[in-house]
């Protein structure tokens, strides 16, 4: 799910309920570890996210609470998707750097 030694956390496949607590811990970890690093923006990708809910969109909203600026910086088609279905486009529009498009 994530490499420590990156700046881009890379979101699982099932972003869901199902995955919510070991994401949530995960993410949390890596976010500590890059603020013990630097204060530089933090990176989020969605490109491999094939399923994705509320639960998981929910861990995404608790990240943008925290001060540190971070960005989402690949989303895919069916993230976009879900993003738009469940009242977040707006949200996806401020914080993804590539207009949806699931691109590198």
């Amino acid at each position: 799910m994530e490499d420590f030694m990156s700046n881009r956390f890379e979101l699982p496949p099932e972003f869901n309920i199902y995955s919510a607590l070991e994401s949530r811990d995960a993410l949390l970890s890596w976010v500590s570890q890059q603020l013990s690093q630097s204060n530089d923006p933090l990176e989020v990708s969605a490109r491999d996210v094939v399923e994705v809910d509320g639960a998981g969109l929910q861990l995404l909203a608790a990240l943008s609470n925290m001060e540190q600026s971070w960005s989402l910086v690949e989303a895919s088609p069916i993230f976009a998707e879900a993003c738009s279905a469940l009242g977040f486009g707006h949200w996806l529009d401020k914080y993804c750097s590539n207009n949806h498009a699931g691109k590198a």
